[in-house]
This record gives C-alpha cells, sequence and structure tokens, in this order.
C-alpha cells in the first residue's frame, strides 16, 4: 500500500509540475476561460466559508495564492501549503506582504507533516482530494479533525463525475469522484481525543458552485462544509432523514412509484400541472425547497429556460440530483441545506415552489416570511402538502402525525399563514380528491409490475410501498388526511 501510495504522488507531482510550469490562472485552473470564471467563482467560494475573522486559516494546496490574499485580508493567521516549490514560491511573492501568513512547501501526505492538536479554526483547500488516492483522503480527513478546534471548519471544493476545464493533458490521474464517496469519507470520521471524548463531523453545507452552473451548464464543482462537533451533537433530523425515510434505497423505491426523477404525489403529471400555473419566463430564478432528486427541477429548466435552485436537508437526495444532472447542461444548481436556516438576500428569486415538504416544518409562519422576503415583487409562491381536515383528529392519526414528525394544518389555516406573512391573491384549494385518484393510479401500477418491483427491490419493499399508500388511501378518504395547493403572490 505505502508503495503503490509513493507511486500515486509521483504521479500527481510529475502532473502538477508539467501543468504549472507557467504559473498562470489558466495553468491552475486548467481552463482557457479561467480569468473569467475566476471572476465569478473566485468571490462565491469566499461567499460560502465561515466566519474566519482573526482566527487561525490553513490552506492546503495554495498554488500560486488565488485565495490566499483575500484570506489573509481577514485571518488572524494563514498557513499557506503547496507541494510544487514554483507554485508555492510564486504565492509568497505575490502575497509575502501580509505579515500573518506562513508560506509552507510540504505535501498534505507526509506523516511529517503536523499541527498542533486543536490549533486552527477553518482548513480551506480548493481542488486538493481529487489528487489524492481514497486511503490518501481517509487519512488526511482523521488529521484534520485532530488540528481542527472544537467548533471549527473543513471547508473543501472538488471536481466531480467528470473533467470540467478544457486545457488538453497527455494523461490525467486526477480522481473524479462520485461526491457520494467525500460525504461518506467525512461523515464517517470519528477522533477519539483520549480523554473519553470523541470528535466527528457534522455537515454545515454542500452545493454546486453557482459561476459553473451558470457558465457551463455544469453541476460537477461541489463544495461542502463540515463542522468539527462532540459526537453526541448531531443533526438527528438530517441522520434519520438518510438512514430511515429517504435512505438510499428508500429514494429508489419511492421513484419506481412516482417515476424518473421524482419522490412527490404525481410525478412529472403534477409537475405540468402545477409548473403550468407559475407562468415562467426565461431567465428567471426559482428557489426549490425540498427538491428531493431534481426531477421537477430539471423540467423547470429545460422546458422554460429558468435557473432553479434546489435545497433539501437529505444529504442522499442531492447526491441522487447531482449524478441525474450529468450531461443535462441546463441551470441547475443543488444544495444541502435547512430551509428554517438558510439565509438569502431580498428579492432573490421569482419564484419559491415545494412539493410535499413543508409538512416538516414546524414553525411555517416564520419560513413563510422568510419566502416573502427572499422573493421579489410580483413573485410567486407554489406549495402543495400533505394537510389535516379543520377539527380534532382521531387517535389513530394522531399516532401517524407524532411517529412521522409532521406538522399538519387544514387547508384554509394554511392559506391564512401565508396571507400572515404578507402574501396576497392567496389561493388555497383542497386537492384531495386529485390525491385520491393518484394515489390509486400509483398503487395499481405497483400491483400490476409487483413481480418486476419485487425483483428490483424485494418482497419486503414492495409489502411497505403497498401498505404505506393503501393507508394513505384509507386516512384521504376517510377526510382525516388531506393534500392542499397553495398559490400565493408578493405584492
Amino acid at each position: 500500500m505505502a508503495a503503490a501510495s509513493g507511486q500515486e504522488r509521483e504521479v500527481q507531482k510529475s502532473y502538477w509540475i508539467e501543468h504549472t510550469a507557467e504559473l498562470t490562472v489558466e495553468a491552475m485552473m486548467l481552463d482557457s476561460k479561467a480569468a473569467d470564471l475566476d471572476k465569478e467563482e473566485r468571490p462565491e467560494v469566499l461567499s460560502l466559508l465561515p466566519p474566519y475573522e482573526g482566527k487561525t486559516v490553513l490552506e492546503l494546496g495554495a498554488g500560486i495564492g488565488r485565495f490566499t490574499g483575500e484570506l489573509a485580508q481577514k485571518a488572524g493567521q494563514l498557513i499557506a501549503l503547496d507541494f510544487i516549490e514554483g507554485a508555492i514560491k510564486k504565492n509568497e511573492n505575490i502575497n509575502g506582504h501580509y505579515k500573518n501568513v506562513k508560506f509552507m512547501c510540504a505535501d498534505v501526505t507526509s506523516p511529517n507533516l503536523n499541527f498542533s492538536p486543536e490549533s486552527v479554526d477553518l482548513i480551506f483547500s480548493n481542488w486538493l482530494l481529487m489528487y489524492l488516492s481514497d486511503e490518501e483522503v481517509k487519512a488526511l480527513v482523521e488529521r484534520m479533525v485532530i488540528w481542527l478546534k472544537v467548533g471549527g471548519h473543513i471547508f473543501f471544493r472538488e471536481s466531480c463525475f467528470h473533467q470540467s476545464g478544457d486545457h488538453k493533458r497527455k494523461n490525467n490521474p486526477t480522481h473524479y469522484r462520485d461526491p457520494s464517496f467525500y460525504t461518506k469519507v467525512f461523515r464517517e470520521c470519528h477522533v477519539n481525543a483520549g480523554d473519553g471524548k470523541s470528535f466527528e463531523l457534522s455537515l454545515a453545507g454542500c452545493k454546486c458552485i453557482g459561476a459553473y452552473v451558470k457558465n457551463k451548464k455544469n453541476q460537477n464543482q461541489i463544495c461542502w462544509t463540515w463542522q468539527k462537533v462532540a459526537s453526541k451533537d448531531d443533526m438527528e433530523f438530517q441522520r434519520f432523514l438518510d438512514t430511515v425515510q429517504y435512505k438510499c434505497s428508500g429514494i429508489l423505491r419511492y421513484e419506481r412509484v412516482f417515476g424518473q426523477g421524482f419522490v412527490s404525489t404525481g410525478g412529472l403529471e403534477t409537475t405540468k400541472e402545477f409548473v403550468a400555473m407559475l407562468d415562467l419566463q426565461p431567465g428567471q430564478k426559482v428557489l426549490d425547497v425540498g427538491c428531493g432528486i431534481g426531477g421537477g427541477n430539471f423540467y423547470m429548466a429545460e422546458k422554460y429556460d429558468v435557473h432553479v435552485v434546489g435545497i433539501d436537508l437529505s444529504i442522499n437526495m442531492i447526491s441522487f440530483a447531482l449524478e441525474r444532472a450529468i450531461g443535462l447542461k441546463c441551470a441547475v444548481e443543488f444544495e444541502v441545506a435547512d430551509c428554517t436556516k438558510k439565509t438569502y438576500p431580498d428579492c432573490t428569486f421569482d419564484v419559491i415552489y415545494s412539493r410535499d415538504t413543508i409538512l416538516h416544518i414546524q414553525d411555517k409562519p416564520a419560513l413563510f416570511r422568510s419566502f416573502y422576503k427572499w422573493l421579489r415583487p410580483g413573485g410567486k409562491v407554489l406549495i402543495s402538502d400533505y394537510c389535516k381536515r379543520a377539527g380534532p383528529a382521531s387517535k389513530e392519526f394522531e399516532g401517524y402525525i407524532k411517529q412521522r414528525g409532521y406538522d399538519l394544518h387544514d387547508v384554509e389555516a394554511y392559506g391564512q399563514m401565508l396571507r400572515d406573512a404578507g402574501f396576497h391573491e392567496v389561493v388555497a384549494e383542497d386537492r384531495t380528491e386529485q390525491f385520491i385518484k393518484v394515489l390509486q393510479k400509483e398503487l395499481d401500477t405497483v400491483e400490476k409490475e409487483r413481480e418486476s418491483f419485487i425483483h428490483e427491490f424485494s418482497e419486503q419493499d414492495y409489502n411497505e410501498i403497498v401498505g404505506g399508500w393503501k393507508s394513505k388511501l384509507i386516512r384521504s378518504s376517510s377526510g382525516e388526511q388531506r393534500w392542499g395547493l397553495l398559490i400565493a403572490k408578493k405584492k
């Protein structure tokens, strides 16, 4: 293993010596349009960093200093490190006037590279891990967690799935990994501190770089932000989504029922109907809250030529969405994000769209106030969601709501929340009859394709889906579970 790893390091070093002969931004980004891309993507990357003013920052793979000078302006202390001597020397020539920067020529995989435990507030890297082997990535992550202070952050950005730069290369040893590899390695990293305490990383953010989506219709540039936390301090709801309700096999099972790209009621059919109500125009910007695996986003972007930002709390959902985006060349970007904590500048979006998601949100009024601020004047919001009938619910239905962790309201109360948030022209429609018809159609299809469903998944999966759909039909037919469609406008 050590010999193989050493051989890989030599290959990577030779590769970068070749491509840094000119030591230009184009050479470092391996793209002829690097100068134009840099103007957009560098400020975007920096805007995604957690606060680091006056703090200790470690920049790994600093190169010629595309980010070093920017980081130095806010950091208390900055260590800029790269394993290509010519690159780090040029970096020092450019940024050496910053007295808070220490320049180091070193390989991140070297066992001799050590920083004191819990000495760094932010570890930053831009295109580094894709030049390491799988085992080197895992080893480095463990070391980074040790170096990081509790509460400190790791931010990294990588090219996934495929190459995006147009620089010609004789050979290309880069690892264009599936983003789920990085998520898994970072999420599963646990470090024992030796005093009975253990630490892990909590995902604070994961998204496409928008500049690449805008300029290249390319979703393969992905960045992550992780925070070092004590092992008990975890995002329990996110873990529930990704290990129980929306585990990978469960997502694929839902997609088999709803149709390719969809995990919400009616799939493409209801998506077409509802999106047609929005009067989308080319160039508009849409926020999809609870975007799932991206089918609705791709549909809107391709049919209406709009730019769609899809957010979802489930890491698994976003991983599937990013994978499905390969080769589509449409203006869709995805981000793992909690809509109750996410912020956008006022008047960012023309439309906010959400399908069967807000049932998970306890404080809907606060979320709707955020929606109102994020929308431009004249902007629209469209929501479909699980609801309940007015008045008291049966013990059985209350038990179902509690077990799923839902927050349900009757359709009219839902509409009133939108009015209270400032929206006007609010339409709150009870679409339960449509919901029942769609459920029955989906159930009939699954039962008709029983053998192929079981072959693709399992008999248990089949029984769970059929049982779940029959239960929803019973709850909806009795009048307890309702399905609402809400449309509203900002003045």
